[in-house]
């Protein structure tokens, strides 16, 4: 499974950014897409979550209300809209792809490159 991640940018806090991630190849083998991020100086860590054959969906504390995971199958693209943006946000966001488990938080088996997003104050 190959996955192209795009959307990132520089925007001011309390704007929007919508990121796409699109798969190719094996994707009939997906279970779950997921958006992680990495801060610089931090630990990458989990953002959200959708499960590709009927939609649930998880999110991070920090995200829960602000973000908004979805997907196209037909496209075999998902999307992670970010709302109400802070500082805090600011990170390469990498979407990645779980071909073992739905919804899980971790343990993902392919990646995407990253996107820079960045919230200025």
């Amino acid at each position: 499974v190959q996955l192209q991640a795009s959307g990132g940018g520089l925007v001011q806090a309390g704007g929007s950014l919508r990121l796409s991630c699109v798969a190719s190849g094996r994707t009939f083998s997906v279970y779950t897409m997921g958006w992680f991020r990495q801060a610089p100086g931090k630990e990458r860590e989990f953002v959200a979550a959708i499960s590709w054959s009927d939609g649930g969906t998880r999110y991070a504390d920090s995200v829960k209300g602000r973000f908004t995971m979805s997907e196209d199958n037909a496209k075999n693209r998902v999307y992670l809209q970010m709302n109400s943006l802070k500082p805090e946000d600011t990170a390469v966001y990498y979407c990645a792809a779980d071909v073992k488990a739905r919804l899980a938080e971790y343990d993902y088996d392919y990646w995407g490159q990253g996107t820079l997003v960045t919230v200025s104050s």
